[in-house]
């Protein structure tokens, strides 16, 4: 079994920035895909950034420019720096873990974006 801790969520004013940290733990052999969704009230849950095993990396459109994944591969842990937030961005983040044919959610971290 494979847990996902997030943190680094919070409130914040547009303008600002927040970086998100996502720690795996448990039986984890080799981590294929690491990434960030986010889900806002009454919206779908869509991808904001992620990095492969190989570093590559993917971005949302509304992450392009202002969001940076990365991840620490000794401490088994992917960031999300989120510069220039606006209140749009305000949502549900949460971690994604892919190994092997197995996937893993995290709980959530709140961020919120004050206009």
């Amino acid at each position: 079994q494979v847990q996902l801790v997030e943190s680094g969520g919070g409130l914040v004013q547009a303008g600002g920035s927040l970086r998100l940290s996502c720690a795996a733990s448990g039986s984890i052999f080799s981590i294929d895909f690491m990434g960030w969704y986010r889900q806002a009230p009454g919206k779908q849950r869509e991808l904001v950034a992620a990095i492969t095993s190989g570093d590559s990396t993917n971005y949302g459109d509304s992450a392009k420019g202002r969001f940076t994944v990365s991840r620490d591969n000794a401490k088994n842990t992917v960031y999300l720096q989120m510069n220039s937030l606006k209140p749009e961005d305000t949502a549900v983040y949460y971690c994604r873990l892919v190994t092997g044919r197995f996937i893993y959610w995290g709980q959530g971290t709140q961020v919120t974006v004050s206009a």
